[in-house]
């Protein structure tokens, strides 16, 4: 089976060193076997992303020598194929309409003493309007309150076969546990679709057999490996990577405004110093 790995980051904003890191692993898996390196734009979430940085992303990686094979994947081009995977789970009952806010949430949470989260760092959703009638819930969607629709956990777990696992490169088999994200979002009106969702679809669709990551996504393959059994989806092989960090020990992250490649570039680095310095880190890793 030819190996097809991919980089698939959102554009929320410029890419940094370990981007270079993640694109570096996920190509060198793919060539040294003679397969397919893929990119992916994960730009769902309208909210956060924006154009110019997934034109960006492409620069970056052109002016760094990093290649990809074929057409590049933009998930926003892909919002009705994600549609219909949410009909398809409405369809069998897996789904329900969820018209609590972000904030009515964190309020009940915050009553319970253990305040249980998900994976994801989010409050774990308490369940309120899964009990709701279906007239209540039509009444609600026909007056024009807002909702979210909500993976019914329990019923999902017992539409699958047999306990879910994934393979892990280098370790074996890993049981997973999709009941920990609680019922999850799949759709919301601002996002047609969830990351776990578009991932698990993309995926399929693209033929990725191994996905290189970092190791703070591996919960995610948790509920991931879930909506690929209830979809029929091939289950890839699974490599989690170690983060790079900074100085402090905090790892590189736009939100901490870890340093760009463009302000790499902008400092005087060279394409290939750069490439140079993921290429020392992942060694130093894969050395431990």
């Amino acid at each position: 089976m030819s190996i097809v790995t991919r980089f698939a980051p959102s554009p929320t904003g410029y890419l940094h060193l370990g981007h270079v890191f993640s694109a570096l692993i996920a190509r060198r898996c793919a060539r040294d076997a003679g397969g397919r390196f893929l990119l992916r734009i994960e730009d769902i979430d309208p909210g956060r992303c924006r154009p110019e940085f997934s034109a960006a992303i492409e620069k970056d990686l052109a002016w760094l020598g990093i290649d990809w094979d074929g057409p590049v994947r933009v998930q926003s081009q892909h919002l009705p194929q994600y549609r219909a995977v949410v009909d398809a789970l409405a369809a069998r009952g897996l789904l329900y309409p969820c018209f609590c806010t972000r904030s009515e949430i964190a309020a009940e949470v915050a009553q319970s003493a253990s305040a249980p989260h998900t994976p994801d760092g989010g409050p774990l959703y308490p369940g309120t309007c899964r009990g709701l009638s279906a007239d209540e819930r039509t009444a609600r969607i026909t007056r024009g309150d807002r909702y979210a629709l909500r993976l019914d956990m329990a019923r999902a777990l017992a539409a699958v076969a047999g306990p879910l696992t994934f393979a892990e490169a280098g370790k074996g088999i890993v049981v997973c546990n999709p009941a920990q994200f609680g019922d999850a979002v799949l759709a919301r009106k601002d996002a047609p679709a969830s990351y776990h969702l578009c991932v698990a679809h993309d995926d399929a669709v693209q033929g990725v057999t191994l996905v290189t990551r970092g190791i703070d996504l591996q919960p995610a393959t948790d509920l991931q490996r879930l909506l690929q059994e209830l979809m029929g989806w091939p289950a890839p092989v699974y490599a989690h990577h170690r983060l790079l960090k900074d100085r402090s020990g905090r790892r590189l992250a736009k939100r901490d405004n870890a340093a760009t490649i463009r302000a790499l570039r902008a400092s005087g680095k060279t394409a290939a110093a750069i490439v140079r310095l993921a290429c020392e880190a992942r060694e130093c890793l894969n050395a431990r």
